[in-house]
């Protein structure tokens, strides 16, 4: 009877310590989860940053392409006003 006695208790001390177990691996993996979302989130955020920095960069490649440096002023001007007759043609070819 002894005998029994000493296995229930090994199993019952088991038992708690693999329930003790358990508890702490529950959670670690909710810190876990918690942790992958922020950081899934964190990387949706600098996609973002990126794409709007992406976005920034062409325009200043158009402004650039159009403005030109500060030598090119007066061809810069030449370009602009090309461009305004332009637009000025195809509006007047709009109102026909």
């Amino acid at each position: 009877m002894s005998n029994v006695l000493e296995i229930v208790d090994s199993l019952q001390s088991k038992l708690d310590r693999l329930l003790s177990k358990f508890e702490l691996l529950r959670i670690e993996n909710q810190q876990l989860l918690e942790k992958s979302e922020k950081l899934v989130q964190e990387v949706q955020e600098q996609q973002e940053s990126a794409h709007t920095i992406e976005n920034k960069y062409e325009s200043l490649k158009i402004v650039n392409a159009i403005v030109g440096s500060k030598e090119d002023k007066h061809t810069t001007k030449l370009k602009i006003n090309t461009l305004i007759r332009e637009i000025d043609k195809c509006i007047a070819q709009l109102d026909e």
